[in-house]
């Protein structure tokens, strides 16, 4: 029996092989893990869907697999290994007779092959609109088709071309050949071959960059008061096994001013032209890694302590640089907080989380004279930056986001962080 790649969760259709644990002869039980298979900043274990013996590895370290591709043949006690089938190869008369734009349909179920069951209002349709009716999925008794599924079939077209234009376009835009430069004839050099997270993070930074009409907005927070509170109640949060740091702090002030500024909680629908604002605030988190930069994400922000918020954050960062962290908890982040200060740095320009619409750096606090009540005092001043997407937000909007994240800064209370008051 073939043990095939699963499907590996939504937007993700393969990954790279990072280590195999079988090898021909082994014994593997049924959800055994087989590999481990890194896919979206992301490393999780494939198990196997049969047990038996390991009768051929098909994948090595460093290969690319996808969805449906054979990792393992598993054979029972006794039995003969199939021979493994040869890959079929498209020759280039059929790669061209191949349709470009076709819609994509699940493993789990067929189109249409036969005559397909439709009123003849509905074939009238398909024929203006040049749509071969048995390639459309009726979803009434029968598999009988009606309007609306001509309009899903059309709108499954309509995305499948703006992927396909975005790829074209992602390719246009890659170095050629041509572009490559052999530094070696200047000097020595050291050559470093990318990682698949360091992969993803510069196709996502390019995506962003090309597309996003980004703004960034500086201003500068004193933090005086935040840092007295946690210096104040740090023991108290130690006595039970959890780290006060600045960042739940952040976060509480943050998701009150989210709640004011809603449109900075939102996403951009490019093919509907809408704005989409989420009701829910899930903040996006970046964390330095050895392997690069990775993004988990605390859910539901507005409605956990900051205790809670303290304890989470210390397990999903321990996670994160173990690499025990899933796809699934990188995603759906409404908003994302990158947090330069404990290494330095001032400040800087962060890119949009796209599809986010914001992001908000912040760099290293330094004391500074500030005039508070007529009198100039030493107060820890942070540096801060929000960058935004300027298709969905304005200056103005920037600048009273900006105003109100001070205010909520500086004017941190004590009862929110105190134990048992929060």
């Amino acid at each position: 029996m073939d043990v095939k790649l699963p499907k590996l969760g939504e937007g993700a259709d393969s990954g790279v092989v990072v280590n195999i644990f079988v090898k021909e002869g082994d014994t593997v039980a049924k959800g055994q893990a087989i590999l481990e298979l890194e896919n979206e900043k992301a490393v999780a274990a494939i198990p196997s869907t049969a047990a038996g013996t390991v009768a051929a590895v098909y994948i090595k370290g460093g290969d690319r697999v996808g969805v449906g591709q054979k990792l393992i043949s598993v054979t029972e006690s006794g039995a003969a290994p199939a021979a493994p089938k040869a890959p079929e190869r498209k020759t280039a008369a059929t790669a061209a007779s191949e349709p470009e734009l076709e819609p994509e349909v699940p493993d789990d179920e067929e189109v249409q092959t036969a005559e397909p069951v439709a009123s003849p209002s509905v074939r009238k349709m398909a024929r203006e609109l040049g749509i071969d009716l048995r390639k459309v999925r009726g979803s009434q008794t029968g598999g009988r088709i009606i309007v609306g599924d001509l309009r899903n079939y059309i709108q499954r077209l309509i995305a499948l071309a703006a992927k396909a234009k975005s790829a074209s376009g992602s390719v246009a835009m890659r170095p050629t050949i041509a572009d490559q430069l052999d530094f070696s004839q200047w000097g020595p050099v050291t050559k470093k071959t990318m990682t698949p997270l360091r992969q993803v993070i510069a196709r996502r930074m390019t995506e962003s960059w090309s597309s996003v009409a980004r703004v960034t907005q500086f201003d500068e927070a004193d933090f005086t008061t935040l840092n007295e509170l946690r210096k104040k109640f740090g023991a108290a949060y130690e006595k039970i096994g959890v780290k006060l740091t600045l960042t739940p702090l952040i976060l509480t002030a943050v998701v009150e001013t989210l709640k004011k500024h809603p449109m900075f909680n939102s996403s951009l629908d490019e093919v509907a032209n809408e704005i989409v604002i989420k009701e829910y605030f899930h903040l996006g988190i970046a964390v330095d890694t050895e392997q690069g930069l990775m993004v988990p994400v605390i859910r539901d922000v507005d409605k956990k302590s900051v205790l809670d918020l303290a304890r989470e954050l210390e397990q999903l960062a321990q996670k994160t640089r173990d690499r025990k962290i899933s796809g699934d908890d990188m995603k759906g982040g409404t908003f994302t907080i990158s947090n330069q200060g404990a290494i330095g740095g001032g400040h800087f320009t962060p890119i949009v989380n796209k599809p986010e619409v914001a992001i908000l750096g912040l760099g290293r606090g330094a004391m500074k004279p500030v005039v508070r009540d007529g009198k100039v005092e030493a107060r820890m001043m942070t540096p801060l930056a929000l960058s935004y997407d300027h298709r969905v937000l304005d200056g103005a909007n920037a600048a009273r986001f900006m105003a109100d994240l001070v205010k909520a800064i500086e004017s941190f209370g004590a009862n929110a962080v105190e134990l048992g008051k929060a």
